[in-house]
This record gives C-alpha cells, sequence and structure tokens, in this order.
C-alpha cells in the first residue's frame, strides 16, 4: 500500500489537471481576467452580450427608484438594483448562474451613499469633518453592513463639484472645493473598495451636472473648457487613480452635448487620458432623456450615440435590449462597440469574484440593527462633521441653565436627520435632538419641548406655546430647518430662507429675551439673514444621521469641543449665488460693483468654525524664498492651544498666484490636515508644495501650466510669499 500511494497521489493529481484543463477559460481563477474575459465573451451569443449591458431594477426588493416585478426579469439580465432583500438578491442570481447557458452572474447596485442601516451625516457634512480616514471608515462599515445584504457595487461616491445651494444635490456633494472633493473620492473609493466585504465603487455624476442652470435639477450646463478641467473633472480623476471600478454619466447637457453621449468626456478623457479600465453605466433613464434633450432623434438614435460615446451599461430604460440587435443588422452600430463594452462589464465581475462566489450567505450584518461599533463611528462623524458658526458665550451651556427649552418643528423629527439617500435608514433607530438632549441632560437640567410649527404649511397656533416656554426658561435651544426631502434628487428650491413659518417663530422665541441656540437641520446652507443678529449661537448640524441627536447633546453640553469646518461658502441670501472662496478677482473692488442693499461678502466663509478653545498661529515658516520646477518647498507653521479646553484645528493651505496667463482664484485650497491639541500645547502642521502639482493650472484642453512668478501662500490668518523661479 506504500508503494501504491505515491502512484496513487500521482494519478489524483493527473486527473485534477485534466479536469481543471477541460474546464473552459473563464470558469478557471488562476488564470489572467483579460484571458478569462476573452474567453467568455467568444462563447457568447449577440443576445447573450446585449443582455450584460441592461441593468433594471427590482420593484419589490426596494421601492425606491426601481419598477420591476422580479418574475418579469430575464435571468440573463447583465444587473439589477436591489438592496434590503438577501433572499430575493440570491434567488435571481441562483437563476443568473444555474438556470443559463454560460452562468453569467449578474451584479447587484445599489445608492449606498452615506452609510446603511447605520446612516451617517450626508456627504456635505461629512467634509466638514475635515478628515479622510474618518470618511474611509464609515464607506467601509457601510460597505460591509451591505454586502452582507447581497449588495456588490454602490453608486457613490458623489463627486459633482457645486456652488450653488438651490440646487438639491449639493448635499450629496463633498463641498465647493475640487482639492478637498478629490481627496474625499479617494478616501471614499478606498472605503468602499478595500477587504474581502468590499464593494464596487461609482465616482457619479460624470461631469458637469452639479452646474445646472438656476440649481435647477436635470437642467443644462455651460462650463468652459479650462473651468470643466480645473474644477470639475478632478475628483474624477483622483477617483479614477484610486482604483474606482465603475463611473455613472450624468444627465445634464454639458455645453450642448449631453453628459451620457459625450464622446469627449466618456472615451477621450476617461479612458485615453486618464486609463480608466472599468464601465461606465448611465444614470436612471439617461439614454432615453438623450431624446428630450433634443440629441436624439428617437430611441435606436439615442443607444447609438450613447454606446459609441462610452456608455456601457444602460440603467433601467431597457432601450439597449431594445434596439441594439437592429442597429448592428443595419450597420449603425459596429459589433466590435458591444464587445468593449461587455468585456469592460465582465472584468469588473471578474476582479469582484462574482463568478467564484456568486452568492452571499447570510451573516450576523445581514438585515440586522446597526452594531454599537457602527453607532459609536455615526455618533462620531455627526458630532465631528457639525460646525458651530456662531457663539456668543452661551455654549455650552453651563450650570447657570437649569430649565432648557426645545422649540421647533426639528426638535422631536426623526426622519428629518436621515436625510436623503438614507439607504435602508429606519427613524424609528434614530436618536431625535429630543431624545438625545433628554438622555444626557446633567443632574438637575430639565427639558421641555414645544414645536411652535410645522417645517412647511400649518398655522401660528403653536406660536403662544413656544414664547411662553421659551420666557420660563433660562435658555432655548431652538431647532429649525428642513425635512429629509427638501434636498436630494430632484429637491432644488429657489430660494434658501427657512420654510413655512420657522423665520417668523424664530423672531418671535427670539422677542422673549432668553439666550437662543439655533440648531439648523438641513441638506444645504439656509438663509439666516433676518434671524441671525437675534440669536447667541448658530450650530450647523446638517442631517446628521442616526446618532445625531447624541452627537448634538454631547455638543450643546460640552461633552465634545466642535471642530466642524464649512465645506461651502454660506450665503447671506439666495441673490448672492453663486459666491465661494475660489472665485476669480473682480476688475474692481471695494464697494464699486458691489450690493446696493446687502453685503457682498458671504454670512460665514468657507472652512468657517468656531471652537470651545482658541488656537494661535505661528508665521509660516518656507524652508528657501524660491521654489524650483522638480524640488519641493516645506512649509509649516505651529499651532497653539490657549485655551482652556482641548480640541481639534484643521490647518487649510490656500494658495493665489496673483498674476498668471490665465487669472487665478483668489484663494484655491491645496492642502488641509486636521489634529487633536491638548490645551496649552502646541503643534507643527506642514505642507511641502510641489510646483507642479500645487502650483501649476490647467489650459483649456487639460494641459497644465507652470509659470515662474510670485506666490502667496495662506495658513488661518497667517500669510507668506515666496517665488517659483524660471
Amino acid at each position: 500500500m506504500k508503494r501504491l500511494l505515491p502512484v496513487f497521489l500521482l494519478g489524483f493529481s493527473a486527473l485534477s489537471t485534466a479536469m481543471s484543463a477541460e474546464l473552459p477559460l473563464y470558469r478557471r481563477p488562476e488564470l489572467p481576467i483579460e484571458q478569462r474575459a476573452a474567453d467568455l465573451l467568444s462563447r457568447m451569443t449577440l443576445e447573450e452580450k446585449i443582455d450584460q449591458l441592461h441593468q433594471c431594477g427590482v420593484g419589490d426588493a426596494n421601492p425606491n427608484n426601481l419598477v420591476q416585478r422580479a418574475d418579469e426579469l430575464r435571468a440573463t439580465s447583465g444587473s439589477f438594483i436591489a438592496a434590503g432583500n438577501l433572499t430575493l438578491r440570491n434567488a435571481l442570481q441562483r437563476r443568473a448562474v444555474e438556470q443559463t447557458r454560460l452562468g453569467i452572474p449578474a451584479i447587484f447596485g445599489s445608492d449606498v451613499i452615506h452609510g446603511y442601516r447605520a446612516i451617517f451625516p450626508i456627504p456635505l457634512a461629512e467634509a466638514c469633518a475635515w478628515d479622510a480616514d474618518l470618511l474611509r471608515r464609515a464607506c467601509h462599515s457601510a460597505a460591509e453592513s451591505a454586502r452582507a445584504d447581497g449588495v456588490d457595487w454602490t453608486f457613490a461616491p458623489m463627486v459633482d463639484h457645486c456652488v450653488d445651494p438651490r440646487w438639491g444635490r449639493i448635499a450629496e456633494t463633498f463641498g465647493e472645493s475640487p482639492y478637498a472633493s478629490s481627496v474625499y473620492a479617494a478616501a471614499a473609493v478606498t472605503g468602499y473598495q478595500e477587504g474581502p466585504q468590499g464593494i464596487a465603487a461609482c465616482l457619479k455624476h460624470y461631469v458637469g451636472y452639479g452646474a445646472s442652470e438656476g440649481g435647477r435639477d436635470y437642467s443644462s450646463t455651460e462650463i468652459a473648457p479650462q473651468r470643466l478641467w480645473e474644477m470639475h473633472l478632478p475628483p474624477f480623476e483622483a477617483g479614477v487613480r484610486a482604483g474606482a471600478l465603475t463611473v455613472m454619466s450624468a444627465f445634464n447637457d454639458l455645453n450642448g452635448v449631453p453628459a451620457s453621449a459625450n464622446h469627449y468626456t466618456l472615451t477621450e478623457i476617461l479612458r485615453q487620458r486618464w486609463g480608466f479600465q472599468g464601465f461606465v453605466v448611465s444614470d436612471w433613464g439617461a439614454v432615453q432623456q438623450l431624446i428630450q434633450q433634443g440629441y436624439a432623434a428617437d430611441e435606436a438614435d439615442a443607444v447609438r450615440k450613447a454606446l459609441l460615446a462610452g456608455v456601457d451599461l444602460d440603467m433601467s430604460d431597457g432601450l439597449y435590449r431594445q434596439h441594439l440587435a437592429g442597429l448592428i443588422a443595419a450597420g449603425r452600430v459596429p459589433l466590435a462597440a458591444v464587445d468593449t463594452a461587455v468585456l469592460r462589464i465582465l472584468r469588473v465581475k471578474f476582479i469582484r469574484g462574482l463568478f467564484e462566489q456568486p452568492f452571499v450567505a447570510s451573516s450576523a450584518l445581514t438585515g440586522a440593527a446597526p452594531t454599537p461599533a457602527q453607532l459609536d463611528l455615526a455618533e462620531e462623524f455627526a458630532a465631528r462633521s457639525m460646525v458651530l458658526l456662531k457663539n456668543t458665550g452661551v455654549l455650552p451651556l453651563g450650570p447657570g441653565v437649569r430649565r432648557l427649552a426645545l422649540i421647533g418643528p426639528l426638535a422631536a423629527d426623526q426622519a428629518a436627520l436621515l436625510g436623503s439617500w438614507a439607504q435602508q435608514g429606519r427613524a424609528e433607530e434614530v436618536t431625535s435632538i429630543e431624545a438625545g438632549l433628554r438622555a444626557r441632560l446633567p443632574a438637575g437640567v430639565s427639558l421641555r419641548v414645544a414645536p411652535g410649527c410645522r417645517i412647511e404649511g400649518g398655522g401660528r397656533e403653536g406660536f403662544d406655546a413656544a414664547v411662553a416656554l421659551a420666557r420660563e426658561s433660562d435658555a432655548v435651544v431652538l431647532c429649525l430647518g428642513e425635512s429629509a426631502g427638501m434636498s436630494g434628487e430632484n429637491a432644488s428650491r429657489s430660494t434658501l430662507r427657512l420654510p413655512g413659518l420657522q423665520e417668523e417663530l424664530a423672531l418671535a422665541v427670539a422677542a422673549a429675551g432668553r439666550p437662543v441656540v439655533l440648531l439648523i437641520v438641513s441638506g444645504r446652507p439656509v438663509e439666516l439673514a433676518a434671524v441671525e443678529p437675534k440669536l447667541a449661537a448658530i450650530l450647523a448640524v446638517w442631517q446628521p444621521g442616526t446618532r445625531g441627536g447624541a452627537a448634538v447633546a454631547d455638543l450643546l453640553f460640552g461633552r465634545r469641543n466642535p471642530s466642524g469646518r464649512l465645506s461651502v461658502t454660506w450665503p447671506r441670501t439666495g441673490g448672492q449665488i453663486p459666491i465661494y472662496h475660489n472665485m476669480r478677482p473682480r476688475a474692481r473692488t471695494g464697494k464699486e460693483g458691489a450690493y446696493q442693499d446687502i453685503d457682498t461678502s458671504p454670512l460665514y466663509e468657507f472652512g468657517q468654525g468656531l471652537s470651545y478653545t482658541t488656537f494661535a498661529y505661528s508665521p509660516i515658516r518656507l524652508a528657501r524664498p524660491t521654489v524650483q520646477p522638480g524640488e519641493t518647498l516645506a512649509a509649516e507653521v505651529t499651532v497653539t492651544n490657549t485655551g482652556k479646553r482641548d480640541g481639534i484645528e484643521t490647518v487649510l493651505w490656500f494658495i493665489r498666484d496673483p498674476a498668471a496667463s490665465i487669472t487665478r482664484p483668489l484663494k484655491d485650497l491645496k492642502h488641509f490636515e486636521s489634529a487633536s491639541i491638548a490645551a496649552g500645547a502646541s503643534r507643527v502642521f506642514r505642507f511641502a508644495i510641489d510646483p507642479a502639482r500645487d502650483l501649476s493650472f490647467p489650459d483649456a484642453d487639460g494641459h497644465r501650466i507652470l509659470e515662474p512668478g510670485e506666490i502667496i501662500l495662506f495658513a488661518g490668518p497667517e500669510t507668506a510669499r515666496f517665488s517659483v523661479g524660471p
């Protein structure tokens, strides 16, 4: 037997090798992905190829944007939108893998934007924390929960550039700085895709969607080519460099050519210049909408233009499935274009391991309530994202406040704190502001609540009770703002004023003579010009997610020190829009060209945010006065915590090029860093200036220009000057 054992093993090994060799190449995970994808493509019929280019929604999995019953879907469909129903997901996948000729798995996508069941702050708020690693951790946590429910792919991060808060989807952006959005894009892509339970990321909406005219969703955009390269494209390029597997084309018409049929952006830039190897999915119905935009004569024309421009996967409208075969037969679309799109989709499926593990096993996270670790992370992120905009000394609430009034329509509202796209978020799991305060009230402090009015609509019948409560209290916490549906997609507003009777309520409560702390629950900056002078403190809490109320309580009572800083400029009124930190200089300064009725400056500047402690900056120190191309210039500043509390300070490094062949912004963010500094301690913050990276700028075709001359460097209140050598 001992002599036969090696022979037996040799035979078994040879048999295994032979069996492996008999498998189709695409079924052999040890082979290169390109070889596997090419082999599979060679075996596919035209109908099977076209099916891979179709994505459809499953109506009984999630009511948001989903339209079809599961039993109406073809097993060979390449992708489904579904979340929250692992049984259905695996059943659809079983049809694809076990009941089709080639067994090609589907990829399941969902809008996992700022959390999954455990909801984090909206992205606009997340950016106010100025902590890319915190964002990465949140995206990774959301990916793990989403994956446990069968999601393979998220339609995030959204990295649109927007400077118009009337546009509802500004809530989903990372703010107005292209540099900061680029840093966050890379962090989010890494967080979503890392680890065995990661999911594919999708950069959206490519490109220019955030510049919709008048802040009206789905509208056309006019973006000068140089501005496109400087403001709108950098976050997408950063996401591609970070390894994003997919990109979503946008709804908007870009300079006369819709983004979902734009060969220049989808092919020449994305693929040829950046080397993107993943696939592009259209936004919901964007191919069909080419007709409404006046770019396609009919459905077949829309399909031809979208596919040839570079849109690989058609989301929801089914037009690729209906028209591609006929277009190929008529010679209007080459078969090679279909093959290229199919290969891109197959490549992503191979990369994500769907051929080896098409099903998702149930786990402790499947359909489960948020874990304690997720809730802790959600609370940390919420607290870090909130921005203290004004404080006359009333915050943190001290021992003198024994009777606290909580007034306003957002005081007990749970759903509003979730914000838009709160995937699988449940209002009943949200800690409201009232619940958060009650759970963490200091001993001896009483809390009484009055809504005062509705978020919008209704009358003034609650005013008297609210004002009476304010008079009977030592301080008032006033909760105003927007409901979750007032921002996000298809939620543009013509005005930034507080909805309904809220502004009137604020003035009435302030007239009671007690110090009023305003909490703003919103998905955008709101107009505060009429009420701001009457308030003792203002805290922008945004739409903070599942643990928002707990984070608010800790900030108000001083258990946490606020550290958020604005990722977007806060206008005085909607009439100032657009207004942003990196505007180019006007031809005349001072009062000439300014508004006659209001100050030209914003109410709160980009990067503004207060703390319960104070920080002092040393002069900026430069390693030398001149930097040559190819060198690096070290800049540093010492920040000292001059107060009595530990605190987090964020140093924002801006530059200005005062004379250039293309006029440059007044201030342009190039680096940021946040760090905790103990009371009385100091920390040195550094910025290694790379001229090619930090001081050059793009021309109208995206080519970088680095010019000699003087540069002004900003860090906090400090400035320094240096020169770029020839």
